[in-house]
């Protein structure tokens, strides 16, 4: 998840100095979509620090504790963005558009001098969104790129369906909001001021609003799906199932059960059949054959577990692979 952590610290980089530069324009404006856009900015700040404290807790090593390692922890920081740090911005933006809307008010647009030029507060104000829609651009572009690797010729829906790294998912999604939200405040200063209608200002922090609630349902969604268990797809336990009843002695594959514990971290338990001739040693052999064989194949596995089973109750045994 290298990449995917790039990518945060990219987004955490430009959210930082985008919040500063819009709430300084909110606040000789009064523009309600700058000053959303502003907090907007700021809590996908916090989003990305808390999306490393995630990462930085999921590579914990396995403990007596947690035998099954700590690669959940990126799941619920994911779950916790979506549910707090988004659901205050839709409900802060919200808020704001609303209060626009029902009592506005005119936003100021008096000129000064910068670095030599005459502007006005009009002029800085879409300035500074036109300057962020290329920062937050350049980040989103970042997180696009990650996810178009791990797309693997899938289709994008597919993609989003089947993703287990939440991190990436999480930022494609807020930059996205984000480049979105920014270009509907840019239209509503400029309409706000252009026709002297506050209130449409008030509308655009509605839209952003609504945009953030949507974002956030949707990966609130898919980050309980993880933290739940999620499997690997058919596919992938068909192929999982074939290479496992190619080995010697073995003559079915009962059942397959996969569960992401983590982005790279699946976990894999596999019911076995054997021939009846086979002793405990053998079927140790072929336990661990197989481990080796699935791992080389699916490099996200991290466990393999196998129950031995035969016709004869004294052939059942649990071989656990991987060294345990």
């Amino acid at each position: 998840m290298a990449s995917g952590k790039g990518a945060i610290i990219k987004a955490l980089i430009a959210n930082m100095g985008i919040a500063v530069a819009k709430f300084g324009g909110a606040s000789v404006t009064g523009s309600a979509a700058m000053f959303s856009e502003g907090v907007h900015s700021l809590v996908d700040s916090g989003n990305q620090g808390l999306l490393l404290l995630g990462m930085a807790r999921s590579e914990k090593v396995p403990d007596e504790r947690h035998p099954l390692g700590y690669g959940k922890e990126t799941y619920f920081w994911s779950f916790l963005v979506a549910m707090l740090i988004f659901g205050l911005g839709a409900t802060v933006s919200l808020y704001e558009g609303v209060e626009k809307v029902l009592h506005p008010h005119a936003m100021e647009n008096a000129s000064f001098a910068f670095l030599g030029l005459s502007m006005s507060f009009r002029d800085l104000v879409l300035g500074i969104l036109a300057f962020s829609i290329l920062l937050e651009g350049w980040s989103l572009l970042a997180a696009w790129t990650i996810f178009k690797v791990q797309r693997a010729g899938r289709s994008v829906f597919q993609a989003l369906r089947d993703t287990r790294d939440p991190t990436v998912l999480v930022v494609l999604f807020e930059d996205s909001a984000a480049v979105l939200g920014l270009i509907i405040a840019f239209i509503g200063v400029f309409l706000a001021y252009t026709l002297e209608m506050p209130m449409l200002d008030g509308v655009a922090s509605i839209c952003i609003g609504v945009i953030l609630a949507v974002v956030s349902v949707f990966l609130a969604i898919k980050c309980k799906g993880l933290l739940i268990g999620e499997a690997a797809d058919p596919d992938t336990r068909t192929r999982m199932a074939a290479i496992v009843a190619g080995l010697p002695g073995v003559v079915a594959v009962n059942e397959i059960v996969t569960l992401f514990m983590g982005a790279d971290d699946m976990l894999v338990l596999i019911s076995v059949d054997y021939r009846e001739a086979m002793d405990s040693g053998q079927i140790e052999a072929v336990s661990t054959e197989a481990e080796k064989r699935l791992r080389k194949a699916f490099p996200l596995v991290a466990r393999v577990f196998v129950e031995a089973q035969g016709s004869k109750a004294h052939k059942r045994l649990l071989a656990r692979a991987g060294g345990h």
